[in-house]
């Protein structure tokens, strides 16, 4: 860890920078003199930790109730919260390399205590319906694979907790790397999943074209939002403007340029193919279920136990649960690392590590299993939509920060958000906070 009392304050902060996760800060060399594609496998790995974010266990039960019960419809929310993701992600790099700032430090640094405060308590609860997403998802997958009681599922989901130390303590690369080989197992099951299904490419080509039935239907509504707060992830915000700081890159003008650059390809990449399994899931979920007359599939266990019946596939149901598994699994780990990141950038706590990931990891496992041992499992589908609801409603607390921040010459020099980009993003932002205004109307106000 760098001597801070001999850095200078940052013109447009108060204080000075801190060091964001200080036992792998600028810890993975990044080659100067070198080809671009030796450069970009050095900044590669971030951006596929943020990835998983937006494949989680939760995108499945949004996607699957968008699949079976509209078909390829939604197919247009997936893509257009895709790209909002690959924009903000984008603005996340940005401001963890030219600040030397994770989001949370920066909010901490900009606005007063007990915004800061407020800031914190609203990104812990988005954490906690995140993790309890995660945690979920991977208890279902372990029933569905050994038959392990969900209540004792979601208590064997703290072991990520020594997983992660356990790889840090050998190198962030470690941690990048197990989180890359589950995405793949992901993507190849899903491939599989897709082939099995044979869907109609022509009813997928309309699913991206936007519908107006997506504002019209309320429950389509509900679900389109829930989609929204599946894929762009508030958590992942602090995440990313974190973990792009343990790349050692020059912190010079144009080191900074270029680092932007690589991590930004990194993580457009790594989205594009969470694009693909959020897309594949629901398209699944469309072939098997909807074009079939099962609407109402939204369950995981349910959707498990009919594709291999409906697709005529033994393996169908297998390769879903073992999916379901690493990605809930690898969901978990990144939910660790952005709680240890909020908890320290917003409270500047410092705790032993294994202590930080303990509290991460109990703030949602003991909710998880109280809610699984009071009202029983068949509750676990709507834990995971409503979570995903929760995480879109607490979107807007982070998105607008990082906006600010990005879009001020004062703090960020040359790298300020241009023009474009800053009505691009705000419109992006105005998106999503009329589109949570519309689900709070809708639910409170009286049925027609």
């Amino acid at each position: 860890m760098r001597d801070l009392t001999e850095d200078p304050v940052e013109p447009g902060w108060r204080t000075k920078g801190g060091d964001t996760l200080p036992e792998v800060f600028r810890s993975v060399p990044v080659p100067r003199s070198s080809s671009f594609w030796r450069k970009m496998l050095a900044f590669a790995g971030p951006g596929f930790l943020v990835s998983v974010g937006y494949m989680d266990p939760g995108n499945w039960a949004t996607d699957l109730a968008g699949g079976s019960r509209y078909g390829y419809t939604l197919l247009f929310v997936i893509l257009l919260s895709n790209l909002i993701a690959i924009l903000l992600q984008h603005l996340c790099v940005k401001l963890g390399v030219v600040t030397g700032r994770d989001l949370a430090q920066a909010c901490r640094d900009h606005y007063s205590r007990p915004v800061v405060w407020v800031l914190w308590l609203l990104c812990e609860a988005a954490i906690a319906a995140c993790d309890l997403a995660e945690i979920v998802g991977s208890a279902i997958g372990l029933q569905l694979l050994f038959g392990i009681p969900l209540f004792w599922g979601c208590a064997i989901t703290t072991l990520d907790v020594l997983i992660v130390m356990m790889l840090q303590h050998r190198g962030f690369r470690y941690v990048e790397a197990l989180v890359i080989t589950l995405i793949l197992t992901i993507g190849g099951c899903f491939l599989a999943e897709l082939i099995f299904a044979k869907p109609d490419l022509g009813d997928i080509a309309r699913g991206f074209l936007p519908s107006a039935a997506i504002f019209q239907d309320r429950e389509m509504l509900f679900v389109a939002i829930g989609i929204l707060g599946a894929t762009v992830m508030p958590h992942n915000l602090y995440l990313h403007s974190s973990i792009v700081q343990t790349r050692n890159f020059e912190r010079t003008e144009d080191g900074k340029a270029e680092a932007i650059r690589f991590a930004t390809l990194d993580s457009t990449f790594a989205l594009m193919f969470a694009l693909f399994i959020n897309a594949g899931i629901l398209i699944v979920a469309a072939a098997a279920f909807h074009t079939t007359g099962h609407h109402e599939v939204a369950e995981i266990q349910d959707a498990h136990q009919l594709l291999s019946p409906v697709l005529g596939v033994g393996v169908a149901s297998t390769l879903f649960a073992l999916a379901l598994l690493a990605s809930g699994q690898n969901s978990t780990l990144t939910g660790t690392l952005a709680g240890q990141i909020v908890m320290e950038g917003f409270l500047n706590i410092r705790l032993a590590p294994w202590l930080r990931r303990l509290i991460t990891r109990l703030i949602a496992v003991v909710p998880a299993m109280v809610v699984i041992g009071w009202w029983g499992e068949g509750k676990t589908t709507d834990l995971l939509v409503w979570s995903q609801v929760i995480l879109s409603m607490q979107l807007s607390f982070a998105v607008v920060p990082l906006l600010i921040f990005t879009g001020e010459k004062l703090k960020m020099g040359r790298f300020v958000n241009p023009p474009w980009v800053k009505a691009l993003a705000w419109t992006c932002a105005i998106v999503i906070i009329v589109l949570n205004l519309k689900l709070l109307v809708d639910f409170f106000a009286p049925a027609s």
